[in-house]
């Protein structure tokens, strides 16, 4: 499984030059956050573009363990990186927002943070004539836990067909630090927020489930509800061949 796991990253490497070759970009650029899904990108991107890539550190409250661990990330593997605050701006969309008199949610308002991150990169990107690498892996995309136009709105999604599992199987063939491999999965989005708690089932679960080993019926009809409910998010971004693993 590791063998053919390597290979296939080898060949997200591949595919990421060509689509940028196509694209007559180039290189990419790619946010990390201190998780496990953007350090494994970032790791891509640096792979197929050594001069022409550019990681992008967007703090808005981010906690001190974010902060941590994409700094260890970074200075560990020598990552070209940037930081842009985004505080002050996500405080002055709030603020104008707010005026308009409609009611806003907690959630609309925690995605305007991706929503900036990804205009932060577009920005960059363009101006560089990258494209933007998303970060969503097989059970994020499935059930339709990312932002629409936030973290979903990019241009090439190299690990859209991994497990969460795999993910972080490639995490150790990077060598990411085990302080990012091991630490809950979170979005960031307020504190201490964990996306196995949002989401309601781990992903170990979500795995099961996409691999046809599932026998909970309740956890099945509530992913394929999920499912359904976000199929509008989906199909907005170059993907690359599916990942065959063993069953």
């Amino acid at each position: 499984m590791k063998m053919k796991l390597e290979k296939y990253l080898d060949y997200l490497v591949e595919w990421i030059r060509q689509a940028v070759k196509e694209a007559h970009a180039d290189g990419v650029i790619v946010g990390v956050s201190g998780g496990i899904d953007s350090a494994v990108v970032a790791h891509l991107a640096k792979k197929a573009f050594p001069n022409n890539y550019l990681t992008v550190w967007m703090p808005i409250n981010s906690s001190h363990q974010d902060w941590a661990c994409q700094e260890i990330l970074v200075e560990q593997n020598q990552f070209k990186c940037v930081t842009v605050d985004l505080l002050k701006s996500f405080k002055q969309m709030s603020k104008v927002l707010k005026k308009t008199g409609v009611e806003l949610s907690d959630l609309a308002l925690s995605n305007t943070k991706a929503r900036l991150r990804m205009s932060t990169l577009y920005a960059l990107g363009q101006s560089k004539k990258y494209l933007v690498l998303g970060t969503d892996n097989l059970d994020e995309w499935h059930i339709g836990y990312f932002t629409k136009y936030g973290d979903g709105g990019v241009d090439l999604v190299p690990i859209i067909h991994l497990l969460k599992r795999e993910v972080k199987q490639a995490a150790k063939i990077f060598g990411v630090p085990d302080v990012i491999i091991d630490r809950p999965p979170t979005a960031g989005l307020w504190e201490n927020q964990t996306d196995e708690a949002e989401i309601g089932f781990s992903y170990d679960d979500i795995d099961a489930y996409l691999i046809g080993k599932n026998n909970n019926p309740d956890l099945k009809k509530r992913i394929d509800a999920m499912h359904l409910t976000s199929e509008h998010k989906r199909n907005l971004a170059a993907q690359p061949q599916e990942f065959l693993r063993d069953k």
